[in-house]
């Protein structure tokens, strides 16, 4: 994030190793299966080009039908188990960071608000995600 943009961080700390968190969080086939934020929600589909300027789009609906969306953008930089930044496709910027404690790995994500919701509402979605991501690595 640059100075003129504030970003809403959200973090966790993921009982998995660095290269299995990673795998987790970029591999279109476990995407599939975390990234949500309630459970009346899931992602039918995502593909995933994982390289700076490559793209990538996760499939989001609600399991009754009556809401869905793409989320998805461009990467900006990507390092190998330790950073992902990207731009969704409104222009806003999202930063990840990957750090290994051991055999636990803390998840930071950062992004730029949208407009349309409240920052806390939007904060408690991106955790709720992010909390769920982390169940299911823990899991596995």
């Amino acid at each position: 994030m640059d100075a003129n943009h504030s970003g809403i961080t959200v973090e966790t700390i993921v009982h998995a190793t660095v290269e299995n968190v990673w795998g987790f969080w970029t591999v279109p086939e476990h995407i599939t299966k975390w990234s949500n934020a309630s459970d009346d929600w899931h992602t039918p589909y995502a593909e995933n080009d994982l390289r700076t300027g490559g793209k990538f789009v996760t499939r989001m609906e609600a399991k009754d039908g009556s809401f869905g969306f793409d989320f998805g953008g461009i990467y900006d930089e990507v390092r190998v188990h330790d950073f992902i930044s990207y731009t969704l496709e409104d222009g806003r910027k999202v930063e990840i960071s990957f750090i290994p404690q051991g055999n636990d790995t803390k998840v930071i994500e950062i992004f730029e608000p949208e407009t349309t919701n409240p920052i806390d509402m939007q904060q408690e979605g991106w955790q709720a995600i992010l909390n769920n991501f982390k169940k299911y690595a823990e899991q596995q």
